[in-house]
């Protein structure tokens, strides 16, 4: 096909947008990127952030995060990709029933979540206080536009890159699919770890207050789809996008239960102490100065412009659990255990 009737196929997605999406959807003719690239002539900027965000490094490394268990032994319990790819499907499903930019709202959902550390929100909480600040939101954004691609970044658009940054709750996007992402995130990871939880004998259904099963579902299934129903309920034809104001009290009230009743047990607790200290040594090890010499040369490089706390953080940060563990048994384990 020539080159000219590529992009009439994309001028053709431009004019659909017009015609058929919401007036307040970001329009993928809008994009801005800080850094232009050779016209595509068949992408849209929002299909392009999408597709260097699925190809990217960070992005697989994903499926050996934890999300809420600690290397579990169990084949079926969530990863931090099998949330991610969660997060867009609900979150395109949202989009299309709203009329939004559904190419931009999977490219922030698919990129939300590339800064996480290892072992989940507890490797956060760790990073964070031998930092001083940590946020995985803020280390995602760094991961796209710093770390990736041996530094390059990927040269994501600036709607993008903010729905990115701004997806956790306390976060303000500045479009409509980055709240909808935002959203979306929140109803994946509330009732996966639900079913989570229930898998590993920690909960079970009928221990969800009444009140929460009466509102939301008394199910994995019927929650996710009452909660989607009643954001796009809410939101049809508004500038904003949200639950109903029942709805919003439900999903905090149940996320307050999940804390009381998952995430803060002896059984997944006990874990994170063990956690805690692994990453604590690794981070030890690497600040100092007599092992600097072990971190790869592209954390050198990172101490050097910005400091070896930052290189170090960005290096734990960057591990997957697997390897996180591994490299500590490397380096704390007298050869002689290892048989």
């Amino acid at each position: 096909m020539s080159a000219r009737k590529y992009e009439v196929l994309k001028n053709n997605t431009y004019a659909i947008e017009e015609r058929f999406l919401s007036p307040y959807a970001a329009k993928s003719k809008d994009a801005v990127r800080d850094v232009e690239l050779p016209e595509s002539e068949l992408r849209t900027d929002y299909q392009r952030d999408r597709d260097r965000i699925l190809h990217s490094k960070s992005f697989r490394r994903l499926k050996h995060k934890t999300q809420v268990f600690l290397s579990p032994e169990g084949d079926h319990y969530r990863t931090r990709l099998t949330h991610t790819l969660e997060v867009s499907q609900i979150a395109r499903t949202i989009a299309r029933a709203l009329s939004l930019n559904e190419d931009l709202t999977e490219a922030i959902a698919l990129g939300h979540d590339l800064g996480h550390t290892p072992f989940g929100h507890s490797g956060e909480r760790t990073l964070n206080r031998l930092t001083g600040h940590f946020c995985h939101n803020e280390q995602s954004l760094r991961v796209v536009e710093v770390l990736e691609d041996d530094g390059k970044g990927l040269n994501l658009t600036v709607l993008v890159k903010d729905g990115i940054l701004n997806h956790c709750s306390s976060g303000t996007p500045a479009t409509l699919e980055g709240k909808v992402v935002s959203w979306s995130d929140r109803i994946a990871y509330i009732n996966h770890d639900i079913e989570d939880g229930i898998t590993a004998g920690i909960l079970k259904e009928e221990r969800i207050p009444k009140e929460y099963r009466e509102l939301l579902g008394d199910s994995k299934g019927n929650r996710i789809n009452n909660m989607v129903y009643d954001i796009v309920y809410n939101s049809l034809g508004k500038e904003s996008v949200s639950p109903s104001p029942k709805f919003v009290q439900g999903i905090e009230g149940m996320r307050n239960f999940m804390f009381d009743n998952l995430y803060f047990v002896p059984e997944v607790k006990g874990d994170e102490a063990k956690s805690d200290r692994m990453i604590s040594l690794l981070f030890e090890y690497h600040t100092d100065k007599a092992h600097f010499a072990e971190l790869p040369d592209f954390y050198k490089n990172i101490a050097e412009r910005d400091g070896i706390v930052r290189a170090v953080c960005d290096y734990i940060a960057a591990m997957t659990d697997t390897y996180a563990m591994r490299l500590f048994e490397r380096i704390y384990t007298p050869r002689i255990w290892k048989g």
